[in-house]
Order: structure tokens, then C-alpha cells, then sequence
């Protein structure tokens, strides 16, 4: 590809309101340009890398016996409705407002209604479908670029089985598929044990790349044993215990004390371990007749509530309760809260396992500048339930107390899910068995962002300079660089270095630009970051060599013009 004729509209500063290197990069070497918040045009430089990327992901797709679709971005209200997503997604869904019609942000009702009229039958079992597709979620604040856009392209893929046994080979076949997409796309990766969310189904893993642009955050043992998604992350640590002292619990005055720290620091104490950190929820009723419940949790004062645990532990509609709904369920303004003297007799109380059976811990009196001591949870508090409720922190051991934990910052670029019957009985996807039975057929769904794994490359691999391309995924193979393109002999030279490289199955871009000055095609070329660069030059052309730079290291080699064809192919093997 000449650029004399290749649109790569490359700049010199970086962008105002992009932030991570990935956005930075991808706008200054041209590869997409904003139209409007969270939605990017891809330009022709980033849409061979998002094409490369595509294609890896169908050959590995298309070996696990995949078949590819192409479905409609539209799909009707009543389709989301049936599974409960309508109202789950919420305001993420963007909704057609003269149509009863959706932007879908994903596609297993779509593929399930498929499946419904020809999936009847175990002789039709198993099956694995896929697409690669452009999905839309109203994200409330798109931002980092493709990282977090409006509008992505998704590869997202089902299987249907018949048993369960069945669906764990599905998504063992998946698991080895994404490894090696993400492999060839050369990503340094990790997969995490994660929450299912609003997709549902028994289990779920998403494979992760390490990187401070990420918005998960992750656990991740020491010696590589364990990894998690912060929200479903687990640790070991020692329950609180009793005292076994027996003492009656009292109210005692806290004017002004509205946290933990205050509470702390009010009674001069260092552990706040026995603080009771009291917070309540609201799980809204979807019957406008019924009323809402109201959940109080405590954990530990130095301990934050795990809201996903909490999800799956209630419902995932679950909120926390606004200030007056505090009040009127407690009695108290926020940091006054406990789970003794509830306003509200009917709340369901629960406590992180780490509390279980604990005494002598300091909570709110729900009264106003007002705390209980000496709370016995075995002795006060009737009906309380312990669960994991905590998030989990950096430095903590791993459950089985081999390894401490980190927790560092991620980009999900691939999440894989075992989704039962959900999808299935909701929408009466059945099929015979071989003993004449129904049964709904068995689904998993398993998803990859195109454009996310573009960006996380990116974010494992520049530098000051730009980006570094490498592998199956990089635009081009060379960039031939004509110096001088006024000079006839380099001129000649480079273009006939071009025809050969180009008849060896090589991906050139060169830059044969007249009018443009060789320090700005030399920044351009580190910019843009394809791995081999060919400079043709007139000091070198006198001795009738050309200089060929490694982008990675930077390195540069002098070799003959006979031999560049030979270094260069030696240089991509």
C-alpha cells in the first residue's frame, strides 16, 4: 500500500480528552476517530488490525466446529422481555422510540429463537454457533476509547446441548479457542473465575490483561495459583471470633460521628475489626403491589461491602437505600445504623462470615448520635444470616493460606459463560430426548471484543514513541520509508524493493510521499509501529546499502541491497 494513497491521518499531539495510551495511539496513528461520545469511526489502519483480529478469531471459531451467523443489530422488546433482560439492562439498552425495538447489546434470545423451531430434537444436539457483530450499550460514561465505547464489535458464540456433561465439553472447547485467539493475537493474558451478572448461568470466567487502563480489578496469587475478578474474589482470614465476656450491650452518646474512622478515632482504637460497618439495601419489588425489602449488612469496620456478592446472594436489582429510606427503615441518618432497634421489624439482616457468632462489637443505635456496644450477634440479633460479603485486599492470603494476594487493575477482554436452561425455559427452547421427553435445551454464550483486544495490545506494547506491532495482528509487515523520493535513484530503488517484497506475500505500507521531510516520515513510521522498517536512503544508496530499523528495540542493520529481501523474511520468522 502506497501512502501517498492510504488515508492515515496521523497527528503530532496528543489528543485532549484521551487519557490511556491505547485511546492516545489509536487516535494519532490514525486508526479511528471520534464521531460522538463512545462512538468511534474505524479509518483504514485500524480496520485491518480489527479485520486481522476477526479473522483469527473465526479460524479458531470455525476448529471448534463453529457456524457463523450474521443476525440483525434490531430485535424486538417482546424477545427481551420474555428472558427479564428488558428490564435488567435498564437505561445500558438503547431503545428504538417510535419502534417496540432494541439495539442489542447481545444475542442469546436472538439465537435462542433460532434454535426454538430446529433444535427439536438429541439427534440435533450438539451445536455450536457464533457471530461477529456490531453491539450497542448506553454506557453512562464511555470513555478510554474503544475500551469503553457505545457501539463495539463483539464475537459473540452459543452452544446448545443436550446434557450437562455436554455443555462443560462446549466450554472446554471455548476455553482452548480463546486461549489461542488470544495467544496468536499476541496478548499477555490471564483468566479470572468472574460474576455471571445479567447474563446468569452456574459459571463464568473472563480472561483478563493486566494493565492500569483496565476498569476490573482482579486478585491474583503470588505463585499464580489463584485469580479472580474482585467481585467474586475469595481470601483467608480469621473470623473475629468471641469473647465470651458476656456483657450487656448499652447505648453511649457519639455526637458528630458519621463513619468508621470518626467511630475509631472518637474511642481511641487502632483495630477496627469489632466496628461493625452497618449498610442498607433495597431489593425492588417487580410487582408494583408488593412492597420492597430491605436488607441490612454488616462487615467488619475496616471492610467494604461486596455489592456483586450481594447481588447473588438477593437479586441483581438490588440497591443501596437512599437517605430517606434510611431513615424510615431504621430510624437514623446514615452512620448511626445497627442491627439492634430496627424502625423496621421486618429486615433481613446478614453479616459477612468473618462476624459470625462475634461479641463485643460496636454498631449504631439507629438513633442519631447514638452507638451500641457490646452487641452479642449470638445473643441480640435473632435470624441472621452469615455470608461472604466482603471485598476481598491486597496482601491477603489465598483461601488455602499458600500465597498472598495482589490486586491490580485489568482489561476483560474475553468473558465465557455457562448459562444452563435459562434462556431455554424462558423462552420454550425444548427438545426430545432419547426416551421421548422434553427438556430444555442446555446453552452456553461465550464473548470476545474485537476492538479490546486491539487496545490492550496496544497498552502491553509501545512506547514513547508510538505503538509496537508484532505478530498475526500487526497492519502491515514492513514499512518501506523512500527518503527523498525526489532523488531518482532512490526513488527507482524503493519502488523496485516495493514490487519484491510485495511478491513475497508481504504486507508493505511505503511511504512514498514526495513532499513530505524524512524526520516526519521517520516519526510517522515509529508512530504507526509496523515491526520492520526499510529505509532507502541517498548516503547509504551511495555505497549500495539500505538500512533496515527493528521497531521493538530499535536496533538498525546496514546490509546490500541483494540482501534485504533475505533479512527482511530472516527478521519476520
Amino acid at each position: 500500500m502506497r501512502l501517498s494513497n492510504f488515508f492515515i491521518p496521523t497527528q503530532k499531539e496528543d489528543p485532549t480528552d484521551a487519557v490511556v495510551a491505547s485511546h492516545i495511539l489509536m487516535i494519532r496513528s490514525g486508526m479511528i476517530k471520534q464521531l460522538t461520545s463512545g462512538v468511534y469511526s474505524y479509518l483504514p489502519l485500524g480496520y485491518i488490525v480489527f479485520r486481522k483480529i476477526e479473522q483469527i478469531i473465526r479460524e479458531e471459531m470455525n476448529a471448534i466446529g463453529g457456524n457463523e451467523f450474521l443476525l440483525p443489530a434490531l430485535s424486538p422488546n417482546e424477545l427481551w422481555h420474555e428472558t427479564g433482560r428488558l428490564e435488567d439492562y435498564g437505561d445500558t439498552m438503547f431503545r428504538i422510540k417510535n419502534r417496540e425495538l432494541v439495539l442489542a447489546p447481545t444475542h442469546e434470545e436472538v439465537f435462542t429463537s433460532i434454535a426454538k423451531p430446529n433444535l427439536v430434537s438429541y439427534k440435533d444436539l450438539p451445536k455450536m454457533w457464533y457471530q461477529i457483530q456490531t453491539k450497542f450499550r448506553n454506557e453512562a460514561r464511555p470513555r478510554s476509547g474503544v475500551l469503553r465505547g457505545r457501539q463495539f464489535t463483539m464475537k459473540d458464540a452459543y452452544s446448545f446441548d443436550a446434557t450437562w456433561e455436554g455443555l462443560d465439553e462446549s466450554y472446554k472447547d471455548q476455553d482452548k479457542a480463546y486461549k489461542n485467539i488470544f495467544t496468536r493475537c499476541g496478548l499477555d493474558f490471564f483468566s479470572v473465575t468472574a460474576c455471571s451478572g445479567a447474563m446468569g448461568g452456574s459459571e463464568s470466567e473472563e480472561f483478563m490483561v493486566e494493565s492500569n487502563a483496565g476498569e476490573d480489578i482482579v486478585a491474583i496469587s503470588d505463585n499464580g495459583s489463584y485469580s479472580s475478578n474482585i467481585e467474586v474474589a475469595v481470601s483467608f482470614k480469621d473470623k473475629i471470633g468471641r469473647k465470651n465476656s458476656n456483657l450487656n450491650y448499652e447505648e453511649f452518646h457519639t455526637p458528630n460521628v458519621k463513619s468508621i474512622d470518626e467511630l475509631a478515632d472518637s474511642l481511641n482504637l487502632n483495630d477496627k475489626s469489632r466496628l461493625a460497618k452497618s449498610r442498607v439495601f433495597v431489593d425492588p419489588s417487580k410487582d408494583e403491589n408488593a412492597k420492597d425489602e430491605y436488607i441490612l449488612v454488616l462487615v467488619c469496620g475496616d471492610d467494604e461491602v461486596n455489592e456483586t456478592k450481594l447481588q447473588n446472594l438477593v437479586s441483581l436489582a438490588i440497591r443501596p437505600g437512599h437517605p430517606e429510606e434510611l431513615l424510615q427503615v431504621t430510624g437514623a441518618d446514615a452512620g448511626s445504623i445497627g442491627p439492634i432497634g430496627l424502625k423496621n421489624k421486618n429486615v433481613r439482616i446478614v453479616a459477612d462470615h468473618l462476624l459470625e457468632d462475634a461479641d463485643e462489637l460496636i454498631s449504631g443505635a439507629n438513633k442519631n448520635d447514638y452507638h451500641i456496644k457490646n452487641i452479642d450477634l449470638k445473643r441480640d440479633v435473632a435470624n441472621i444470616e452469615y455470608h461472604d460479603l466482603r471485598v476481598v485486599k491486597d496482601g491477603e492470603l489465598t483461601f488455602d493460606k499458600k500465597s498472598k494476594i495482589k490486586i491490580t487493575k485489568a482489561i476483560e477482554v474475553g468473558h465465557i459463560f455457562k448459562l444452563g436452561t435459562k434462556y431455554a425455559e424462558a423462552l420454550g427452547a425444548l427438545f426430545l430426548d432419547k426416551d421421548g421427553k422434553e427438556n430444555p435445551i442446555i446453552m452456553g454464550s461465550y464473548g470476545i471484543g474485537v476492538e479490546r483486544i486491539a487496545a490492550a495490545y496496544i497498552e502491553q506494547n509501545h512506547d514513547k514513541n508510538g505503538i509496537i506491532w508484532s505478530g498475526e495482528i500487526a497492519p502491515f509487515n514492513v514499512h518501506l520509508i523512500s527518503v527523498n523520493a525526489n532523488d531518482e535513484n532512490v526513488r527507482e530503488t524503493s519502488d523496485k524493493l516495493y514490487e519484491l517484497l510485495s511478491n513475497k506475500s508481504l504486507d508493505i505500507l511505503y511511504d512514498d510521499r514526495v513532499d513530505v521531510r524524512p524526520g516526519f516520515k521517520f516519526m510517522d513510521a515509529d508512530l504507526i509501529g509496523v515491526p520492520i522498517q526499510v529505509i532507502v536512503g541517498e548516503k547509504n544508496l551511495k555505497d549500495n546499502n539500505i538500512e533496515i530499523k527493528i521497531r521493538r528495540t530499535g536496533e538498525r542493520i546496514i546490509v546490500g541491497r541483494e540482501q534485504v529481501i533475505e533479512k527482511v523474511n530472516e527478521l519476520l520468522t
